[in-house]
């Protein structure tokens, strides 16, 4: 499978990327800074300058071209301002979807949020944050790419456990980002997890197991 990750050099993304890349899996990771390819190179990946705040659909087309799945892991990051969480989690979402059906790129999983299946009205950082993540996550449900939305709690550094909690109702908690690219590595082979929005937090059930439990019910259950 060859896998294009935006927001490679997050921690999510970078971690996702090793994972991927030990099992063999081609991971094209879009950055935005050049001076981060390295990083991206040493997990295993092949860094893209792609700036998805800046870049034409066409040119996000050009750097997913030939993928067979992408994965939405980038983000404004803590420190931003309300201006960036429209351009880069909202904006920036759906230039990479649409490069992603311009070039019929056929799954597509993005990272959301708990809260954003009902974001506040306010003029604050963090419920503007959760709208452009609902607006994002309403564009991505109306597009025909095999989709998933995934909603984790707070992200923690804690090593990851391997195990979770995955509900397609919001359920709050706090899940280390070792587990949650995990849970996105198998949700990418897991074609069953199309067309669900899931929620995830740290829990009991072995991971394997929760992915199972959560693709056997209907997505609207």
């Amino acid at each position: 499978m060859r896998v294009a990750i935006a927001g490679a050099h997050g921690n999510i993304g970078l971690r996702l990327t090793g994972r991927l890349a030990q099992r063999g899996e081609t991971v094209v990771g879009l950055i935005r800074n050049p001076d981060h390819a390295a990083d991206v190179r040493a997990r295993g990946g092949e860094p893209i300058v792609c700036d998805l705040e800046r870049a034409t659909v066409e040119q996000v087309a050009t750097a997913v071209q030939g993928a067979d799945a992408i994965v939405f892991a980038a983000g404004a990051g803590p420190g931003s301002g309300a201006e960036r969480k429209l351009t880069m989690d909202r904006d920036g979402a759906v230039r990479l979807l649409d490069a992603a059906t311009s070039v019929d790129v056929p799954r597509f999983v993005i990272i959301s949020s708990i809260g954003a299946e009902r974001p506040p009205d306010g003029d604050d950082v963090f419920s503007v944050y959760l709208r452009a993540k609902a607006q994002a996550d309403a564009a991505v449900q109306a597009s025909d790419r095999q989709w998933t939305i995934v909603r984790p709690g707070r992200l923690t550094d804690d090593h990851g456990t391997g195990r979770v909690r995955i509900e397609s109702q919001p359920f709050h908690g706090s899940i280390p980002r070792d587990d949650v690219a995990a849970v996105l590595d198998a949700l990418l082979h897991e074609p069953r997890s199309t067309g669900r929005v899931l929620y995830v937090n740290g829990g009991h059930e072995q991971l394997s197991h929760a992915i199972e439990a959560s693709v056997r019910s209907t997505p609207d259950d």
